[in-house]
Protein backbone atom coordinates (compact mmCIF):
# COMPACT_ATOMS: atom_id res chain seq x y z
CA UNK A 1 0.00 0.00 0.00
CA UNK A 2 1.47 3.30 -1.07
CA UNK A 3 2.02 5.86 1.63
CA UNK A 4 0.16 9.12 1.14
CA UNK A 5 2.42 12.03 0.29
CA UNK A 6 1.82 15.57 1.40
CA UNK A 7 1.75 18.10 -1.42
CA UNK A 8 4.59 20.59 -1.65
CA UNK A 9 3.25 24.00 -0.68
CA UNK A 10 4.56 26.50 -3.19
CA UNK A 11 3.65 30.17 -3.08
CA UNK A 12 3.36 32.34 -6.15
CA UNK A 13 6.44 34.38 -7.04
CA UNK A 14 4.68 37.58 -6.00
CA UNK A 15 4.77 36.39 -2.39
CA UNK A 16 8.56 36.44 -2.42
CA UNK A 17 8.43 40.15 -3.29
CA UNK A 18 6.64 40.94 -0.04
CA UNK A 19 8.92 41.63 2.93
CA UNK A 20 7.94 40.63 6.47
CA UNK A 21 5.04 42.83 7.55
CA UNK A 22 6.76 44.75 10.33
CA UNK A 23 3.54 46.16 11.73
CA UNK A 24 2.27 42.61 12.04
CA UNK A 25 5.34 41.74 14.11
CA UNK A 26 4.76 44.71 16.41
CA UNK A 27 1.08 43.83 16.75
CA UNK A 28 1.93 40.23 17.64
CA UNK A 29 4.29 41.41 20.38
CA UNK A 30 1.59 43.76 21.67
CA UNK A 31 -1.03 41.02 21.82
CA UNK A 32 1.32 38.56 23.53
CA UNK A 33 2.15 41.12 26.21
CA UNK A 34 -1.54 41.85 26.75
CA UNK A 35 -2.31 38.13 27.03
CA UNK A 36 0.33 38.05 29.78
CA UNK A 37 -1.43 40.85 31.64
CA UNK A 38 0.71 43.83 30.58
CA UNK A 39 -0.99 47.17 30.02
CA UNK A 40 0.35 48.12 26.59
CA UNK A 41 -0.35 51.67 25.42
CA UNK A 42 -0.90 51.32 21.67
CA UNK A 43 0.37 54.36 19.75
CA UNK A 44 1.35 52.24 16.77
CA UNK A 45 -1.79 51.77 14.68
CA UNK A 46 -4.09 54.49 13.39
CA UNK A 47 -6.92 52.59 15.02
CA UNK A 48 -9.38 55.03 16.67
CA UNK A 49 -10.49 54.16 20.19
CA UNK A 50 -13.19 56.85 20.20
CA UNK A 51 -16.74 55.76 19.25
CA UNK A 52 -18.51 56.43 16.00
CA UNK A 53 -21.20 59.16 16.24
CA UNK A 54 -24.31 57.95 18.08
CA UNK A 55 -26.70 58.66 15.15
CA UNK A 56 -24.52 56.40 12.99
CA UNK A 57 -24.56 53.59 15.55
CA UNK A 58 -28.33 53.93 16.07
CA UNK A 59 -29.01 53.76 12.34
CA UNK A 60 -26.81 50.68 11.99
CA UNK A 61 -28.76 48.87 14.73
CA UNK A 62 -32.09 49.92 13.25
CA UNK A 63 -31.31 48.82 9.71
CA UNK A 64 -29.54 45.63 10.76
CA UNK A 65 -32.77 44.56 12.48
CA UNK A 66 -34.48 44.34 9.09
CA UNK A 67 -33.86 40.87 7.56
CA UNK A 68 -34.04 42.34 4.06
CA UNK A 69 -30.69 44.06 4.67
CA UNK A 70 -29.01 40.70 5.29
CA UNK A 71 -28.98 39.86 1.60
CA UNK A 72 -26.08 40.53 -0.77
CA UNK A 73 -25.78 44.25 -1.49
CA UNK A 74 -24.78 45.80 -4.82
CA UNK A 75 -21.01 45.29 -5.14
CA UNK A 76 -20.25 48.85 -6.20
CA UNK A 77 -22.35 50.57 -3.55
CA UNK A 78 -25.88 51.56 -2.65
CA UNK A 79 -27.23 54.24 -4.99
CA UNK A 80 -28.33 56.56 -2.19
CA UNK A 81 -24.88 56.43 -0.59
CA UNK A 82 -23.22 57.27 -3.89
CA UNK A 83 -25.63 60.20 -4.30
CA UNK A 84 -24.76 61.41 -0.80
CA UNK A 85 -21.02 61.21 -1.54
CA UNK A 86 -21.60 63.31 -4.67
CA UNK A 87 -23.54 65.90 -2.65
CA UNK A 88 -20.73 66.05 -0.09
CA UNK A 89 -18.12 66.70 -2.80
CA UNK A 90 -20.20 69.53 -4.20
CA UNK A 91 -20.73 71.04 -0.72
CA UNK A 92 -17.12 70.69 0.47
CA UNK A 93 -15.09 71.17 -2.72
CA UNK A 94 -17.39 72.46 -5.45
CA UNK A 95 -16.76 69.26 -7.43
CA UNK A 96 -19.60 67.79 -9.51
CA UNK A 97 -19.65 64.00 -9.64
CA UNK A 98 -22.00 61.62 -11.44
CA UNK A 99 -23.01 59.09 -8.75
CA UNK A 100 -23.87 56.49 -11.39
CA UNK A 101 -20.57 56.51 -13.27
CA UNK A 102 -17.96 58.33 -11.19
CA UNK A 103 -18.36 56.91 -7.65
CA UNK A 104 -17.74 53.36 -6.41
CA UNK A 105 -18.18 52.37 -2.76
CA UNK A 106 -15.36 50.25 -1.36
CA UNK A 107 -14.60 48.09 1.66
CA UNK A 108 -12.35 50.83 3.00
CA UNK A 109 -9.85 52.71 0.85
CA UNK A 110 -7.15 50.04 1.23
CA UNK A 111 -9.29 47.43 -0.50
CA UNK A 112 -10.30 49.86 -3.21
CA UNK A 113 -6.74 50.91 -4.03
CA UNK A 114 -5.60 47.29 -4.10
CA UNK A 115 -8.36 46.18 -6.44
CA UNK A 116 -7.97 49.20 -8.70
CA UNK A 117 -4.28 48.36 -9.07
CA UNK A 118 -5.31 44.87 -10.18
CA UNK A 119 -7.52 46.48 -12.81
CA UNK A 120 -4.88 48.95 -14.04
CA UNK A 121 -1.45 47.39 -13.54
CA UNK A 122 0.25 44.29 -14.90
CA UNK A 123 3.71 42.92 -15.70
CA UNK A 124 5.90 45.52 -17.38
CA UNK A 125 3.96 48.50 -15.96
CA UNK A 126 5.71 51.05 -13.77
CA UNK A 127 4.10 52.81 -10.82
CA UNK A 128 5.52 55.92 -9.14
CA UNK A 129 5.07 56.30 -5.37
CA UNK A 130 6.37 59.07 -3.08
CA UNK A 131 8.45 57.61 -0.25
CA UNK A 132 8.27 56.92 2.63
CA UNK A 133 4.86 55.45 1.92
CA UNK A 134 1.95 53.63 3.52
CA UNK A 135 2.68 49.99 2.53
CA UNK A 136 -0.42 49.42 0.40
CA UNK A 137 0.64 52.21 -1.95
CA UNK A 138 3.73 50.20 -2.86
CA UNK A 139 2.65 46.60 -2.49
CA UNK A 140 -0.76 46.84 -4.15
CA UNK A 141 1.11 47.64 -7.37
CA UNK A 142 3.69 44.90 -6.78
CA UNK A 143 1.03 42.28 -6.07
CA UNK A 144 -0.67 43.34 -9.32
CA UNK A 145 2.58 42.54 -11.16
CA UNK A 146 3.93 46.04 -11.65
CA UNK A 147 7.27 47.61 -10.83
CA UNK A 148 7.46 50.45 -8.32
CA UNK A 149 9.80 53.42 -8.52
CA UNK A 150 9.98 55.63 -5.45
CA UNK A 151 10.20 59.41 -5.53
CA UNK A 152 11.60 61.01 -2.36
CA UNK A 153 8.83 62.93 -0.63
CA UNK A 154 10.37 66.40 -0.72
CA UNK A 155 9.21 69.97 -1.03
CA UNK A 156 6.86 70.56 -3.98
CA UNK A 157 9.34 71.96 -6.50
CA UNK A 158 11.88 69.20 -5.89
CA UNK A 159 9.26 66.47 -5.95
CA UNK A 160 7.79 67.73 -9.21
CA UNK A 161 11.23 67.92 -10.86
CA UNK A 162 11.89 64.32 -9.81
CA UNK A 163 8.49 63.28 -11.16
CA UNK A 164 9.10 64.84 -14.56
CA UNK A 165 12.62 63.44 -14.73
CA UNK A 166 11.26 59.92 -14.20
CA UNK A 167 8.62 60.46 -16.86
CA UNK A 168 11.28 61.45 -19.39
CA UNK A 169 13.98 58.93 -18.43
CA UNK A 170 12.07 55.76 -17.57
CA UNK A 171 11.17 53.41 -20.42
CA UNK A 172 8.41 52.45 -20.81
CA UNK A 173 6.94 55.57 -19.31
CA UNK A 174 5.27 55.26 -15.90
CA UNK A 175 1.65 54.23 -16.09
CA UNK A 176 0.41 55.32 -12.67
CA UNK A 177 1.25 57.78 -9.88
CA UNK A 178 -0.09 57.17 -6.37
CA UNK A 179 -0.39 60.26 -4.17
CA UNK A 180 -1.47 60.56 -0.54
CA UNK A 181 -2.17 63.92 1.09
CA UNK A 182 -2.45 64.63 3.98
CA UNK A 183 0.37 62.11 3.95
CA UNK A 184 0.64 58.95 6.00
CA UNK A 185 3.09 58.65 7.71
CA UNK A 186 4.82 62.04 7.47
CA UNK A 187 1.87 64.46 7.65
CA UNK A 188 3.06 66.30 4.52
CA UNK A 189 0.40 68.47 2.89
CA UNK A 190 -0.72 68.68 -0.72
CA UNK A 191 -1.66 71.96 -2.39
CA UNK A 192 -3.80 72.89 -5.35
CA UNK A 193 -0.67 74.14 -7.13
CA UNK A 194 0.92 70.70 -6.68
CA UNK A 195 -2.17 68.98 -8.02
CA UNK A 196 -2.36 71.37 -10.98
CA UNK A 197 1.18 70.49 -11.97
CA UNK A 198 0.55 66.78 -11.51
CA UNK A 199 -2.49 66.97 -13.79
CA UNK A 200 -0.43 68.83 -16.39
CA UNK A 201 2.33 66.19 -16.26
CA UNK A 202 -0.19 63.34 -16.31
CA UNK A 203 -1.66 64.66 -19.56
CA UNK A 204 1.74 65.39 -21.04
CA UNK A 205 3.26 61.99 -20.27
CA UNK A 206 0.14 59.85 -20.23
CA UNK A 207 0.05 58.47 -16.69
CA UNK A 208 -2.96 57.95 -14.42
CA UNK A 209 -3.27 59.22 -10.85
CA UNK A 210 -4.66 57.67 -7.67
CA UNK A 211 -5.00 60.05 -4.73
CA UNK A 212 -5.52 58.53 -1.26
CA UNK A 213 -7.50 61.17 0.68
CA UNK A 214 -8.18 59.14 3.82
CA UNK A 215 -7.31 62.00 6.20
CA UNK A 216 -9.27 64.66 4.36
CA UNK A 217 -11.19 65.93 7.40
CA UNK A 218 -8.55 65.54 10.13
CA UNK A 219 -6.94 68.97 9.86
CA UNK A 220 -5.69 71.45 12.48
CA UNK A 221 -4.91 75.12 13.09
CA UNK A 222 -7.38 76.35 10.48
CA UNK A 223 -5.89 74.29 7.65
CA UNK A 224 -8.31 72.71 5.14
CA UNK A 225 -7.04 69.92 2.89
CA UNK A 226 -7.89 70.43 -0.80
CA UNK A 227 -9.25 67.63 -2.93
CA UNK A 228 -7.26 66.50 -5.95
CA UNK A 229 -10.52 66.59 -7.91
CA UNK A 230 -10.85 70.36 -7.38
CA UNK A 231 -8.22 70.95 -10.07
CA UNK A 232 -9.59 71.38 -13.61
CA UNK A 233 -8.71 68.32 -15.65
CA UNK A 234 -8.13 66.05 -12.63
CA UNK A 235 -11.15 63.96 -13.58
CA UNK A 236 -9.50 63.28 -16.95
CA UNK A 237 -6.48 61.59 -15.37
CA UNK A 238 -7.35 60.18 -11.99
CA UNK A 239 -9.48 59.18 -9.04
CA UNK A 240 -9.57 59.97 -5.35
CA UNK A 241 -10.18 57.50 -2.53
CA UNK A 242 -11.87 58.54 0.69
CA UNK A 243 -12.69 56.71 3.88
CA UNK A 244 -15.16 56.86 6.76
CA UNK A 245 -12.59 55.21 9.04
CA UNK A 246 -10.88 58.28 10.44
CA UNK A 247 -13.38 61.11 10.07
CA UNK A 248 -16.22 59.18 11.73
CA UNK A 249 -14.26 56.65 13.85
CA UNK A 250 -15.63 53.84 11.66
CA UNK A 251 -12.34 52.01 11.05
CA UNK A 252 -13.67 48.51 11.72
CA UNK A 253 -16.82 49.15 9.69
CA UNK A 254 -14.79 49.12 6.45
CA UNK A 255 -16.49 51.76 4.36
CA UNK A 256 -14.83 53.96 1.75
CA UNK A 257 -15.23 55.18 -1.81
CA UNK A 258 -13.49 55.89 -5.09
CA UNK A 259 -14.48 59.05 -7.00
CA UNK A 260 -13.35 60.58 -10.26
CA UNK A 261 -12.43 59.33 -13.72
CA UNK A 262 -15.28 57.19 -15.01
CA UNK A 263 -13.11 54.75 -16.98
CA UNK A 264 -10.96 54.02 -13.93
CA UNK A 265 -14.10 53.74 -11.79
CA UNK A 266 -15.58 51.29 -14.31
CA UNK A 267 -12.44 49.17 -14.08
CA UNK A 268 -12.75 49.04 -10.30
CA UNK A 269 -16.46 48.23 -10.56
CA UNK A 270 -15.78 45.35 -12.94
CA UNK A 271 -13.01 43.75 -10.92
CA UNK A 272 -14.93 44.09 -7.64
CA UNK A 273 -17.72 42.08 -9.23
CA UNK A 274 -15.34 39.12 -9.27
CA UNK A 275 -13.89 39.61 -5.80
CA UNK A 276 -16.62 40.67 -3.39
CA UNK A 277 -20.28 41.43 -2.83
CA UNK A 278 -19.80 44.90 -1.41
CA UNK A 279 -20.46 46.31 2.05
CA UNK A 280 -23.22 45.20 4.44
CA UNK A 281 -26.25 47.34 3.60
CA UNK A 282 -26.76 48.52 7.18
CA UNK A 283 -23.25 49.97 7.21
CA UNK A 284 -23.91 51.81 3.95
CA UNK A 285 -27.12 53.35 5.31
CA UNK A 286 -25.22 54.37 8.44
CA UNK A 287 -22.67 56.00 6.14
CA UNK A 288 -25.44 58.12 4.63
CA UNK A 289 -26.36 59.33 8.12
CA UNK A 290 -22.71 60.16 8.81
CA UNK A 291 -22.45 62.33 5.69
CA UNK A 292 -25.79 64.07 6.27
CA UNK A 293 -25.75 64.72 9.99
CA UNK A 294 -22.32 64.33 11.58
CA UNK A 295 -20.23 67.36 10.56
CA UNK A 296 -20.24 68.58 14.17
CA UNK A 297 -18.98 65.19 15.32
CA UNK A 298 -16.01 65.56 12.97
CA UNK A 299 -15.23 69.01 14.37
CA UNK A 300 -15.37 67.63 17.91
CA UNK A 301 -13.10 64.71 17.03
CA UNK A 302 -10.61 67.01 15.30
CA UNK A 303 -10.46 69.09 18.48
CA UNK A 304 -9.67 65.94 20.46
CA UNK A 305 -6.89 64.95 18.05
CA UNK A 306 -5.44 68.47 18.13
CA UNK A 307 -5.27 68.42 21.94
CA UNK A 308 -3.59 65.01 21.88
CA UNK A 309 -1.16 66.26 19.24
CA UNK A 310 -0.18 69.20 21.45
CA UNK A 311 0.32 66.99 24.51
CA UNK A 312 2.44 64.51 22.57
CA UNK A 313 4.59 67.06 20.73
CA UNK A 314 5.18 69.20 23.80
CA UNK A 315 6.13 66.11 25.79
CA UNK A 316 8.57 64.97 23.12
CA UNK A 317 10.09 68.46 22.98
CA UNK A 318 10.73 68.33 26.73
CA UNK A 319 12.59 65.06 26.08
CA UNK A 320 14.71 66.87 23.43
CA UNK A 321 13.14 65.07 20.47
CA UNK A 322 13.14 66.99 17.16
CA UNK A 323 9.44 67.24 16.41
CA UNK A 324 7.07 69.47 14.45
CA UNK A 325 3.35 69.68 15.06
CA UNK A 326 1.52 68.28 12.02
CA UNK A 327 -1.35 70.28 10.52
CA UNK A 328 -3.28 67.19 9.45
CA UNK A 329 -3.69 63.48 10.05
CA UNK A 330 -3.75 61.46 13.23
CA UNK A 331 -0.01 60.83 13.58
CA UNK A 332 3.17 62.56 14.64
CA UNK A 333 6.18 61.70 12.47
CA UNK A 334 9.36 62.27 14.43
CA UNK A 335 13.04 61.56 14.07
CA UNK A 336 14.55 59.34 16.77
CA UNK A 337 17.12 61.43 18.66
CA UNK A 338 20.73 60.47 19.22
CA UNK A 339 22.14 58.28 20.61
CA UNK A 340 19.08 56.04 20.15
CA UNK A 341 18.82 56.59 16.38
CA UNK A 342 21.78 54.29 15.78
CA UNK A 343 19.66 51.40 17.08
CA UNK A 344 17.40 51.66 14.05
CA UNK A 345 13.66 52.29 14.21
CA UNK A 346 12.65 48.61 14.45
CA UNK A 347 15.00 47.81 17.33
CA UNK A 348 14.03 51.02 19.13
CA UNK A 349 10.33 50.17 18.76
CA UNK A 350 10.92 46.65 20.09
CA UNK A 351 12.77 48.07 23.11
CA UNK A 352 9.94 50.50 23.82
CA UNK A 353 7.52 47.58 23.70
CA UNK A 354 9.66 45.42 25.95
CA UNK A 355 10.73 48.05 28.50
CA UNK A 356 8.01 50.72 28.34
CA UNK A 357 4.89 48.77 27.30
CA UNK A 358 4.39 51.33 24.52
CA UNK A 359 3.66 50.28 20.93
CA UNK A 360 5.08 52.57 18.22
CA UNK A 361 5.27 52.26 14.43
CA UNK A 362 8.90 52.00 13.22
CA UNK A 363 9.72 54.23 10.28
CA UNK A 364 11.38 51.36 8.41
CA UNK A 365 7.91 49.84 8.08
CA UNK A 366 7.16 52.60 5.54
CA UNK A 367 10.24 51.81 3.45
CA UNK A 368 13.95 52.42 3.84
CA UNK A 369 13.29 56.15 3.45
CA UNK A 370 11.54 56.05 6.82
CA UNK A 371 14.48 54.62 8.73
CA UNK A 372 15.43 56.70 11.73
CA UNK A 373 11.85 57.87 12.30
CA UNK A 374 8.80 56.81 14.26
CA UNK A 375 5.11 57.26 13.53
CA UNK A 376 3.18 57.88 16.74
CA UNK A 377 -0.62 57.66 16.57
CA UNK A 378 -2.94 60.09 18.37
CA UNK A 379 -5.45 57.42 19.25
CA UNK A 380 -5.11 57.28 23.05
CA UNK A 381 -6.43 59.93 25.44
CA UNK A 382 -4.21 62.68 26.84
CA UNK A 383 -3.67 60.90 30.16
CA UNK A 384 -2.48 57.74 28.39
CA UNK A 385 -0.21 59.75 26.09
CA UNK A 386 1.45 61.42 29.10
CA UNK A 387 1.80 58.02 30.72
CA UNK A 388 3.40 56.62 27.54
CA UNK A 389 5.91 59.48 27.46
CA UNK A 390 6.91 58.87 31.08
CA UNK A 391 7.39 55.17 30.43
CA UNK A 392 9.39 55.84 27.27
CA UNK A 393 11.63 58.27 29.14
CA UNK A 394 12.39 55.68 31.82
CA UNK A 395 13.05 53.00 29.20
CA UNK A 396 15.41 55.28 27.30
CA UNK A 397 17.45 55.80 30.45
CA UNK A 398 17.63 52.02 30.86
CA UNK A 399 19.06 51.45 27.38
CA UNK A 400 21.28 54.54 27.17
CA UNK A 401 24.25 52.83 28.81
CA UNK A 402 23.97 49.82 26.48
CA UNK A 403 24.44 51.86 23.30
CA UNK A 404 28.00 51.84 21.95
Amino acid sequence: MEQDQKPTIQFARRMHQLPPYLFGMINQMKMEKRWNGDDVIDLGMGNPVDPAPQPVISKLVEVASDPKTHRYPVAYGMRNLRIEIAKTYMKDYGVELNPEAEIICTIGSKEGISHLCLALIGPGDTVLVPAPAFPVHIYAAIIAGGSVLKIPLDEESVFLKQLEMMCTNVSPRPKLLILNYPHNPTGALGSLSLYERVVYLAKKYGFMVIHDFAYSKITFDGYKAPSFLEVPGAMDVGVEFGSFSKSYNMAGWRLGYCAGNREMAAGLRNIKGYYDYGIFSAIQVAGIVALRHCDEDISSQVGIYQSRRDVLCEGLERMDWPVEKPKAGMFVWTKIPEPYAKMGSMEFSIKMMELANVALAPGIGFGEEGEGYLRIALVENEHRIRQALRQMKRAMKQIEDTID
